[in-house]
């Protein structure tokens, strides 16, 4: 997945002028996760910059960098540290264009490394995805493959309006998938289906997207086919893809390992009980991290395991 952010970035940079990558030790470094290595020897300090520890002043230049012509992509270094910089977003990047009546947009992302499973404890592991969800104006992006970081990503960077582009910072190493050198480029908005099944759908997004297509492999063993569907867009998520699934298999539980609560589990389960409940066999039920503050020494046991998406399967199957 790290090769194709890379990969995303030196193609948009060398397809467009106005592309340029920000962040702290994104430069000589290359980030802290290496995604931009490289990127500074190619195209020089003027157009890959590296910033002071502020992730306010990150996000607070790229959007007057979007406003006047560019098209920044910011790094933060993990999807904790955005908060400093959270007014900067959702005040100015996501209210440019309505403000402004449409004479400004701020075509710019906002990439950050987000999600647990690498023992980062409670900085280094959260799921911020519904903070900017919740905010109209914004687009939010959760990659869970190396081919969709990359067709995303580019499409993320060519759009007008403000993108925030999660990965996974457990899947950044652990996933290898031919991806091609080839221009290509994945609609935002648009869901994936991963696996088909009649039985029940499991919908998720993400890094949790390993354990629920685990998960399916385990049902299909026992005979039980279910439907997996990859949200890959958290806003605006592709609710006709998640409608007709439902609709056809009757069963369905929405798998993310956010914190339950007003999260994209919720709302997309809200959603199925509005729009199909005479057609549901049982309640959707979710599977998800916990109401807590992100524990160091249990992110295993933290973010939704296989274990968990199958009792919660059992459930929904017996109802």
């Amino acid at each position: 997945m790290i090769q194709a952010i890379n990969a995303a970035l030196d193609e948009e940079m060398a397809h467009d002028a106005r592309v340029m990558v920000l962040g702290e030790d994104v430069g000589r470094r290359g980030g802290v996760f290496l995604a931009t290595e490289g990127l500074q020897q190619k195209y020089g300090p003027d157009r890959v910059m590296d910033t002071p520890l502020s992730e306010a002043a990150i996000i607070g230049a790229a959007v007057g960098m979007a406003a006047h012509g560019m098209r920044p992509v910011a790094e933060i270094q993990f999807a904790d540290y955005v908060f400093p910089g959270f007014d900067q977003l959702v005040s100015q990047a996501a209210k440019l264009r309505y403000r402004s009546g449409g004479q400004f947009t701020a075509p710019m992302v906002v990439r950050m490394p987000s999600g647990g499973g690498v023992k980062g404890g409670h900085h280094h592991s959260q799921s911020p995805e519904a903070h900017f969800a919740h905010t109209a104006g914004l687009k939010t992006i959760v990659v869970s493959t190396p081919y969709d970081t990359k067709g995303l990503l580019k499409s993320a960077i060519r759009d007008d309006d403000p993108v925030v582009f999660m990965e996974p910072k457990r899947l950044y190493r652990a996933l290898k998938e031919e991806v091609p050198s080839e221009e290509y480029l994945i609609p935002i908005g648009k869901a994936a289906l991963r696996r088909e099944g009649s039985d029940l759908t499991l919908i998720s997004y993400g890094g949790s997207m390993v354990e629920t297509q685990k998960a399916a492999e385990e049902l299909a063993s026992v005979g039980i086919s279910a439907e997996v569907i990859d949200l890959r867009t958290v806003m605006p998520w592709d609710k006709q893809t998640v409608l007709n699934s439902v609709a056809k298999t009757g069963r369905v539980l929405v798998i993310s390992e956010a914190p339950r609560t007003a999260s994209i589990a919720s709302e997309v389960a809200a959603t199925i009980a509005e729009e199909l409940l005479d057609q549901l066999e049982a309640p959707p039920l979710r599977v998800t991290g916990f109401d807590t503050p992100y524990p160091y020494a249990q992110d295993k046991l933290y973010m939704p395991t296989v274990t968990r998406i199958l009792n919660a399967a059992k459930r929904v199957l017996d109802y």
